[in-house]
């Protein structure tokens, strides 16, 4: 390997595509197995409210007044009429919101929408491409079932609470891969790289190389926590933004990318008509102008983190990985039972959590992904886990552990936003 501490791509095996025994090859699992319950085919929607969807990542507080009254007061309209065709006032929002140019950005049906047609532009059988190991498990599935192309991990290390080093980084930006992939806030871990430190180390890599930045969670790090601006202004870098997880858009599949006027038009020219409904569009515009919402539910959302982080530490026996974001990674101890075996008996309770180590076998067979929620259901959550782990809640200060930075310990609080 060219660079140093990476590992050869992965092999199609047993786990499949999705990280699953038994997937289909065709597809990359995520969560959303909650569907299972409330019925994919909606006759009872319902019974959602039996259930609690931990396992994905949806926002837990409702979109903006804004939004909601916009579609409330349209809907019959919104939804029989076709939008704009290249969705050019989202467009001129998302620019106005986010301070950049309007050329510099493309819009998509969700942030897999904008993956799919911008890999598949750039890259070919032929083509290298490095990730992170852990993080979204889409970028392994487009890059190497999907295209076929070589990809390299660069491990995170549980010991170091699967930081991302600056400077590592900026060694294994060698030029010598078509393009590098980094979630910053990484999925699943909630691990952040400052926005100064990571363009400083994006600013040394060599010129013509291609680095996507994935800001699905950049909202919860803080204000200044994107690198928008940069990508703007700087050939070779993307961010892609879903409007899902801080928007509370996730029904909608609304999401953008920024990046330099000659690639953004590139993609544009790749892009379909009509590329997000008419109601996604509304919400989404309406979304945007709605900052000071959207500030305080973030707000709220590491208070609850730190809550649940808490509660969880009262159960004894699970590690929490400090993030940044609307979840927790957390690892059980080998006296707990697995992550699956937890996973299928809290889903017998109507709770749904994610089994982290489906996401990168680097992770084992111990680790849960847990997503925010409100303070009533986070107890409700925490009661389940503890009848399913079949022992009572222990007073906090008396259970688990998060590791901090380094290697030391400390009590199960993440980290709170940056600004």
């Amino acid at each position: 390997m060219s660079a140093p501490n990476l590992r050869g791509a992965m092999v199609n095996g047993a786990l499949g595509a999705a990280g699953r025994p038994g997937a289909p090859d065709e597809t990359c699992f995520h969560g959303g197995a909650f569907f299972e319950a409330i019925g994919d085919g909606f006759e009872s929607l319902e019974r959602r409210h039996r259930v609690i969807n931990a396992d994905v990542l949806d926002a837990w507080f409702p979109p903006a007044p804004e939004v909601l009254t916009a579609l409330r007061e349209h809907l019959d309209w919104a939804v029989r009429t076709s939008p704009p065709t290249h969705a050019e006032g989202l467009r001129r929002a998302v620019a106005r919101a986010r301070g950049v140019p309007e050329e510099c950005v493309v819009v998509g049906a969700g942030s897999s929408d904008l993956i799919f047609r911008a890999f598949c532009a750039w890259l070919t059988p032929t083509s290298s491409a490095l990730l992170l190991d852990p993080t979204y498990g889409e970028y392994a599935h487009v890059l190497e079932r999907v295209i076929g192309c070589r990809v390299e991990r660069l491990p995170l290390a549980r010991a170091a609470d699967y930081d991302l080093s600056p400077e590592r980084l900026a060694r294994a930006l060698d030029g010598a891969r078509d393009l590098a992939v980094l979630v910053n806030p990484n999925s699943p871990t909630g691990r952040h790289v400052p926005a100064a430190a990571l363009a400083r180390a994006l600013g040394a890599a060599p010129p013509g190389t291609r680095v996507w930045v994935d800001e699905t969670y950049a909202a919860y790090a803080g204000a200044g926590e994107s690198l928008e601006g940069l990508a703007a202004r700087s050939r070779g870098i993307v961010t892609c933004t879903s409007m899902s997880k801080v928007y509370a858009l996730s029904g909608m599949r609304v999401a953008y990318l920024v990046t330099d006027p000659d690639t953004a038009r590139a993609l544009r020219r790749r892009t379909p008509p009509w590329p997000v409904g008419l109601p996604a569009q509304i919400a989404a515009v309406r979304a945007l102008g709605a900052a000071d919402h959207y500030r305080a539910r973030w707000a709220e959302t590491h208070r609850l983190r730190a809550a649940l982080a808490a509660g969880l530490a009262t159960l004894g026996g699970i590690e929490v990985v400090p993030g940044v974001a609307n979840f927790l990674l957390c690892h059980l101890a080998g006296g707990l039972p697995t992550a699956a075996a937890v996973v299928a008996a809290c889903r017998e309770r109507g709770l749904f959590l994610r089994d982290a180590g489906a996401m990168s076998p680097s992770l084992g067979a111990r680790a849960l992904r847990v997503a925010v929620k409100d303070a009533a259901t986070q107890r409700r959550m925490l009661a389940i886990l503890a009848d399913a782990l079949g022992r009572p809640r222990r007073p906090r200060g008396s259970g688990a552990r998060a590791r901090a930075p380094g290697g030391t310990r400390r009590a199960a609080t993440p980290a709170g936003p940056r600004s």
